[in-house]
């Protein structure tokens, strides 16, 4: 693994990523909530890339990781802004965005902004739009009433927060049910034993992609994470395939 690097962004913070240099395009992964880029499924992207002699960058968002910056004060404009400002201060050339739940949102946000300079899209249980799925109309009023919701998680010791800043950002970028002007190859991962983000979410993103070239790969047995050697062999299939290796 290269070593972490620190990119300064425009008021002073210091958000942590790690690059490996390659030909080519620059492949982009984007963690899920409360993720960061030490994850299983980041390690192996970024050691293929380095084994394949690919041009690659790890991140971890404002508030995660080894970034700096409060969690509580994060939304999903604030990271697309962070990412895009890192994409055009470390990558050359077109762009491949990886994005693992949350992560999956925050890719289509990027690519959007990106235009002519994404070459293609993975999502591995992709979460567009879980302001609008993710919580009972009773958790919606808690987030409103209280400023955020606290729930147990099975992949960690503490409850997650639910901050409304983030909430309220989420609802403004809701984009399932609309034509998302991303016309690039994509390919969308997503088990069907997923608990936390429902594998129907990825057959509605796959319609609303404006992209033709789009394909939806169900793995019946798998999980939200999609992180056991098959899962993650699956994964790098399809990042050999997008980048060209």
């Amino acid at each position: 693994m290269a070593e972490t690097r620190y990119f300064t962004r425009a008021d002073g913070l210091h958000l942590a990523y790690r690059k490996s240099e390659g030909e080519g395009l620059t492949i982009v992964f984007l963690p899920g909530y409360m993720s960061d880029m030490a994850g299983g499924k980041a390690s192996a992207v970024f050691d293929w890339a380095v084994e394949n002699g690919r041009a690659c960058l790890l991140l971890d968002y404002a508030g995660c990781g080894l970034s700096e910056g409060d969690f509580a004060d994060q939304t999903l404009s604030i990271w697309r802004d962070d990412v895009l400002a890192m994409i055009d201060a470390l990558a050359d050339g077109p762009v491949v965005l990886i994005g693992s739940s949350m992560g999956g949102w925050l890719m289509l946000l990027v690519g959007l902004a990106l235009g002519d300079r994404l070459a293609g899209m993975i999502g591995i249980a992709p979460a567009p739009d879980f302001t609008r799925w993710g919580f009972t109309d009773a958790q919606k009023e808690m987030i409103a009433r209280d400023g955020v919701l606290y729930q147990d998680t099975p992949y960690g010791s503490e409850p997650t927060p639910t901050w409304r800043r983030l909430y309220d950002d989420g609802v403004a970028h809701e984009m399932l049910g609309t034509e998302i002007a991303i016309s690039c190859p994509v390919r969308l991962l997503h088990g069907q034993a997923d608990a936390d983000v429902p594998w129907k979410i990825s057959l509605k993103l796959a319609e609303s992609l404006r992209s033709d070239d789009v394909r939806v790969t169900l793995i019946k047995d798998g999980d939200h994470r999609l992180s056991r050697d098959a899962d993650v062999g699956l994964l790098l299939a399809t990042v050999a395939e997008l980048a060209g290796g």
